[in-house]
């Protein structure tokens, strides 16, 4: 009894362990024609140690405590998140379900280039970052940077250049936050000791860094980071910003400060309405300098499925290469405070209305999953064939099914693939089996209100334009 006692408290402090992960991207040159291009790479992530349900709940506990903050809702908290893990691995009679718990490895080191050359795009190599990483291709479009794949499509990073002399980092690119930060150079993990294997900036590296001494702090939806504001040259696809304002983290959770995270920092690309450090965006920092035309940014997220490698970030414009100009639609921004959110004018199954009318969706990179309300949840999946539910805010669909849902904005409906829907087997060996469906339900309290990541994102281009307050869509080509 006792030797069972502590194996489950072992387990629940496991669980409470698991959580976040993320992407990086690659550097370009600049071709002044006030558009900027970053590719987005794709973080290719072996999970084979981490059973499926497991890793949802992940992606549910992340998804629901940032709903609740984007709505000003109260969070569930540490202990309710940690009883839905824990009812995941055992279920009604407590017994052991699983073979094996065990957290993804990722690179235990890096290989980062040296400042990159702005003025040659062919000098660009690829910058290697570890086995929980796919490194994106050369962007196409002008000013533009790869987005790099973290794992299986969880999140999206792309590489810029920070300090004098400028240095590599590898950030994830956020459009439901709206603080940039990278490790201090004295940055310490809450776990204990330094902030693992990043790259840092401080004074001994950049001779420009200028310690304002103001503290900041960030929560997401898993982690969180503190530390002060400070200035410092920053170069996006080659275009610099001087002195630019921003944040360096002198304490980080354990979710950053790992090595198996494979990123520096954070950009996060809503409006700066949102910034917890008081500070204009990077984009809307370029806008002002008149370095881009106007302070839009848009997304061409890849998916690992398809080995195409060829997600982007832009900044400045949209990549009219990427998507079918007839199919662009844009719709206000519906939120006050700052995130990217849509009046969302249907939910169809195989062209079939589910009659879920009159919602908005929060569209958001740092997002895997689509969070949708719980009734919501149930008539979609109501009316795909072999779906049911888990018990636990979760769903299963046949890892098979062709059922085709898609989300309607400004009168376009965007299909989602269906390898998407079927987000990750229940069973590795069974890939006919069941899977663990790409929409789960979050119980939040928003009767209206979806989260929608990148799930949907991956099957359309996404632009939002802080000027106009609209974000647009448009289907990929």
């Amino acid at each position: 009894m006792q030797l069972q006692l502590a194996f489950t408290i072992l387990l629940t402090a496991f669980l409470v362990a698991l959580s976040l992960q993320t992407v990086v991207a690659v550097p370009l040159e600049a071709r002044n024609s006030g558009i900027i291009t970053l590719p987005l790479k794709r973080v290719e992530e072996k999970r084979s140690g981490m059973h499926p349900q497991i890793y949802l709940q992940q992606h549910l506990n992340r998804g629901l405590r940032r709903l609740a903050r984007m709505t000003g809702r109260t969070e569930p908290s540490t202990e309710e998140l940690v009883t839905a893990l824990y009812r995941r691995a055992f279920p009604d009679n407590i017994e052991k379900r699983y073979s094996r718990y065990g957290v993804p490895k990722s690179a235990k080191s890096r290989a980062i280039d040296g400042p990159e050359s702005f003025a040659n795009k062919s000098s660009r190599k690829k910058v290697q970052h570890g086995d929980g990483v796919t490194v994106a291709n050369n962007p196409t479009a002008d000013n533009s940077l790869g987005l790099d794949i973290e794992a299986q499509d969880v999140g999206y990073l792309a590489t810029i250049q920070m300090g004098t002399p400028p240095q590599n980092f590898l950030i994830l690119m956020d459009s439901g936050s709206a603080d940039l930060w990278v490790g201090a150079e004295n940055c310490q993990s809450q776990g204990g000791g330094g902030c693992g294997n990043h790259n840092f900036l401080g004074v001994q590296s950049s001779s420009t860094f200028k310690d304002t001494q103001k503290p900041f702090s960030v929560t997401y939806g898993t982690g969180e980071v503190s530390g002060n504001i400070i200035q410092d040259d920053i170069s996006i696809a080659g275009l610099v910003l001087k002195a630019h304002t921003f944040g360096v983290a002198a304490t980080e959770s354990v979710d950053f400060s790992g090595d198996t995270t494979p990123f520096d920092g954070l950009m996060g690309l809503a409006q700066s309405t949102l910034s917890e450090q008081r500070t204009p965006t990077p984009i809307e920092s370029l806008a002002s300098a008149g370095l881009v035309k106007a302070a839009i940014t848009s997304y061409k997220i890849s998916r690992l499925a398809d080995a195409k490698n060829d997600g982007e970030i832009t900044f400045g414009d949209l990549d009219q290469t990427k998507f079918d100009p007839q199919t662009l639609t844009t719709v206000k921004n519906v939120n006050t405070q700052g995130f990217w959110e849509g009046a969302m004018d249907a939910v169809t199954v195989d062209g079939k209305d589910t009659g879920l009318q009159g919602r908005t969706a929060i569209l958001d990179t740092g997002t895997t999953l689509i969070v949708a309300p719980q009734s919501d949840a149930e008539t979609v999946h109501a009316a795909i064939p072999g779906a049911q539910p888990d018990g636990q805010g979760g769903f299963t669909v046949p890892c098979n099914t062709n059922a085709s849902v898609a989300l309607t904005f400004g009168g376009t409906s965007f299909a989602i693939d269906p390898r998407d829907i079927a987000f990750q087997p229940l069973d590795v060996n069974n890939p006919n089996g069941d899977c663990v469906s790409g929409i789960a339900s979050g119980n939040i309290g928003g009767a209206t209100e979806w989260l929608v990541g990148d799930v949907f994102l991956k099957n359309a281009y996404f632009s939002t334009d802080v000027g106009k307050n609209t974000v647009s869509l448009a289907k990929l080509v």
